[in-house]
C-alpha cells in the first residue's frame, strides 16, 4: 500500500485502535499532548512511550516500544526526523500494523522500510488533521 494515499490513512484511522504515541509529553502545550489528548477523546487506546515521563494522560509511560505489554496497532512518532528511523525499526520489531510519522518529521528510507516490511505508512502528515478531515 502507498505511504500518504488516501485508502493508507483511512485504513489507519479506521483499524488501528491501539496508539503507541513515541515522545508524548505530560506539557499540555506541546503539539504531542494535544494530538494524543484528542485521540483519546475520539475513543482510541493511547499507549506514552516517552522514557522521560511516568504518566501521560491517565496512562502508564513506557520507556521503549519493546516495554509496552500489548499489542500496539500504530506507532505515532512525535520525534526529530534523525531520530525516527530507530523509532520506525522498533515499531516493525515489535509488529506494529502501521506507523504515522507526523507533521515535519521525515524520513524516507524509514518510511521505505516501515512499508516494504508490511507495515502501513504516513509521513509528514498530522493525525488530528487528518482524523477532523473525515469526520
Amino acid at each position: 500500500m502507498e505511504i500518504n494515499s488516501p485508502e493508507t490513512i483511512k485504513r489507519i484511522l479506521d483499524e488501528c485502535r491501539t496508539v503507541a504515541v513515541v515522545g508524548l509529553s505530560s506539557n499540555p502545550m506541546r503539539p504531542s499532548h494535544g494530538v494524543a489528548s484528542y485521540i483519546q477523546r475520539q475513543g482510541y487506546r493511547v499507549i506514552p512511550v516517552n522514557p522521560n515521563e511516568r504518566e501521560v494522560l491517565g496512562e502508564k509511560s513506557y520507556a521503549t516500544l519493546a516495554d509496552v505489554p500489548e499489542k500496539i496497532d500504530l506507532v505515532d512518532v512525535f520525534r526529530r526526523s534523525e531520530d525516527a528511523g530507530a523509532v520506525v525499526d522498533e515499531a516493525i520489531n515489535v509488529g506494529a500494523k502501521a506507523v504515522w510519522l507526523q507533521e515535519g518529521v521525515v524520513d524516507r528510507e524509514a518510511a521505505k522500510r516501515a512499508a516494504d516490511a508490511g507495515l502501513l505508512v504516513v509521513m509528514d502528515r498530522c493525525w488530528l488533521k487528518e482524523h477532523a478531515r473525515r469526520r
